[in-house]
C-alpha cells in the first residue's frame, strides 16, 4: 500500500509543534469584561441567571476593575440598574446615575483600563423597551435625542467608548452629532450594528431587569433568518460614524461575523452573550463538558471567524488561564 507524501499529522505530534503552527491565537488583549452596576454600597451579589457574575455597587465595581486591570484585561463594558424607572428612561442620562458614578470611580481605581458603556434605555424604562413608546410601539426618532443625551452623560463622566445597543435607525449619527456638539469628538463609538432578536438574551434580561413588559423586540432587533440585512445594518452604522461594529449573539452567528468582517474589513467585535455563558456553566456544573476547554474553544471560534475582540463574561477568568 502506498502512502501520501503529505501527512498533516506530522505537525500534530507534540504540543510544541501544535503551538508553533497554530493559525488562530487568543490573547488577553482580545477580551472585554461586562459588569453590572447597581445602587447601594458594598454590594456584591451573585446573579442567579449568570452564576459567577455579580451585581456590583459603584465601590465594588471600582475594586473589581482594579483586579481586572491587574490581570491585563484591557476593557470593561458597563450596564446599569437604576434607582428609578420612568417612561423615557431618564435615569440613563442622570449624571449621578450608577454607570456615570462607576465610570468616574473606575477611572480613579484603574486609570489604564478602557471603559465602555452600553447606551440603551431598556434597563431604565418602566415598560422595558429600548425607546419611547407611542401607540404601543417604539417610536424611533423621538428616541434618538434621548440616546444622544445618554452618550453625552457617559462621555462627561469619562467613558472611553460609547456602545449603543438599542437598534434604532440613525442612532449612530444622532450620537455622533451629540458627542461632537459637546466637544467629545475623540470618544469612539462601538455600534451594536448587527444585533439579532435572540432567545440567547434571557439570562441578561433577568440580570438587568430589562425584559419588556409587553410585546417583544422583533420590531427593532434583527430577524435571525437574515444575513444580507446584517451587511446593510453594518454599512449604515459605519457611514453614520461608527468606529467599530459588533455582531451579537456570538456562537450561532459565526457566519454573519465572518461575512461582516470580510465585507468591510473594519474593527469588528463579537459578544458571547448571557445565554451562551449560562449554557456552558449549566453543562459544566453537571459534568457534561470540560469547562475550560469549551470556553477557550468557543472564544477561539470567534477569533477564527474574524472578531478583533470579544465581549465575554468569562474574560477575567480566561485572562488568568492565558497568563499561566
Amino acid at each position: 500500500m502506498s502512502y501520501p507524501t503529505d501527512r498533516p499529522r506530522r505537525l500534530r505530534r507534540s504540543q510544541t509543534l501544535r503551538r508553533m503552527v497554530q493559525e488562530t491565537h487568543l490573547h488577553v488583549d482580545d477580551l472585554v469584561q461586562p459588569l453590572f452596576v447597581v445602587p447601594g454600597e458594598s454590594v456584591r451579589k451573585e446573579i442567579s441567571s449568570l452564576p459567577g457574575q455579580y451585581h456590583l455597587s459603584v465601590d465594588q465595581a471600582a475594586e473589581e476593575c482594579r483586579r481586572i486591570s491587574a490581570l491585563g484585561v484591557p476593557a470593561v463594558i458597563l450596564f446599569g440598574l437604576p434607582q428609578y424607572k420612568d417612561e423615557i428612561g431618564s435615569a440613563a442620562f442622570d449624571d449621578n446615575g450608577e454607570v456615570q458614578r462607576a465610570v468616574r470611580e473606575i477611572k480613579k481605581a484603574a486609570p489604564e483600563l478602557l471603559v465602555m458603556t452600553d447606551v440603551c434605555l431598556c434597563e431604565y424604562t418602566s415598560h422595558g423597551h429600548c425607546g419611547v413608546i407611542s401607540h404601543e410601539t417604539v417610536a424611533n426618532d423621538p428616541t434618538l435625542e434621548l440616546l444622544g443625551n445618554v452618550a453625552v452623560s457617559h462621555a462627561r463622566a469619562g467613558a472611553d467608548v460609547i456602545a449603543p445597543s438599542d437598534m434604532m435607525d440613525g442612532r449612530v449619527h444622532a450620537i455622533r452629532q451629540a458627542l461632537d456638539k459637546e466637544s467629545f469628538e475623540e470618544i469612539a463609538i462601538l455600534s451594536y450594528a448587527v444585533k439579532y432578536s435572540s432567545a440567547y438574551y434571557g439570562p441578561f434580561r433577568a440580570a438587568a431587569d430589562s425584559a419588556p413588559q409587553f410585546g417583544d423586540r422583533r420590531g427593532y432587533q434583527m430577524d435571525p433568518a437574515n444575513v444580507l440585512e446584517a451587511l446593510r445594518e453594518a454599512e449604515l452604522d459605519l457611514a453614520e460614524g461608527a468606529d467599530m461594529i459588533m455582531v451579537k449573539p456570538g456562537i450561532a452567528y459565526l457566519d454573519v461575523l465572518s461575512l461582516v468582517k470580510k465585507t468591510f474589513n473594519r474593527v469588528t467585535a463579537a459578544y458571547q452573550v448571557s445565554g451562551e455563558y449560562a449554557m456552558i456553566e449549566a453543562a459544566a456544573q453537571r459534568g457534561w463538558i470540560d469547562r475550560q476547554r469549551i470556553i477557550l474553544e468557543t472564544l477561539l471560534s470567534f477569533k477564527r471567524a474574524g472578531a478583533d475582540f470579544i465581549l465575554t463574561y468569562h474574560a477575567s477568568e480566561v485572562a488568568l488561564w492565558l497568563k499561566g
